[in-house]
């Protein structure tokens, strides 16, 4: 079996030494104890294990090593930059947008890719990209509200001052569609 010896991850050549076949989740977790990506449901429905690869949001439970010898691989842990929350770390906190936090992750690196392909998106295209991640607790209406602050924070628009209450809406029961994203019920 062809080894990986190499990953270039947050913006650092790792030295690793991993099987072609293992998935690029259990190398960031397991050997490089980058544990900010979840292991959610293994199967890349739920978005809980996305990081950016290339600038690319990708599930990393289905991502080989072989695939992704070469690229470079952003982690949760990578988006701080000189002591500071990324625009949307930040945001999330402004708006309570997580709850038991074990989908954060990966919707701020799924955010992120969005926010870097398109940096002022209207709602629905935010709930367009996001769809394939899931929020168990259902905070979705905040997690839409982090993204437009981050856009708005990036843009040089000043984002409002107001911390957001949280929406009872939010833990209301949720459709679950095929591509394992939500729609509001």
């Amino acid at each position: 079996m062809p080894r990986i010896t190499e990953l270039h991850v947050n913006g650092d050549k790792r030295r690793i030494d991993a099987n072609a076949e293992r998935s690029l989740l259990s190398v960031l977790r397991d050997d490089l104890n980058l544990t900010g990506t979840k292991y959610g449901c293994g199967e890349g429905q739920c978005g809980a294990c996305t990081v950016l690869i290339d600038g690319q949001a990708r599930r990393s439970c289905l991502t080989s090593m072989g695939a992704i010898a070469g690229r470079q691989i952003q982690t949760i842990e990578g988006l701080e930059s000189q002591g500071r929350l990324h625009p949307l770390q930040e945001a999330f906190l402004e708006v309570g947008a997580l709850q038991c936090g074990y989908c954060t992750a990966g919707m701020i690196m799924s955010g992120v890719a969005l926010l870097s392909k398109n940096p002022n998106p209207s709602p629905a295209e935010i709930l367009r990209f996001m769809e394939g991640n899931i929020c168990r607790c259902g905070t979705y209406s905040r997690i839409v509200s982090a993204i437009q602050r981050a856009a708005r924070s990036k843009s040089g628009q000043a984002p409002s001052t107001q911390r957001m209450q949280p929406d009872p809406a939010d833990n209301q029961s949720h459709e679950v569609s095929q591509a394992g994203g939500s729609s509001r019920g």
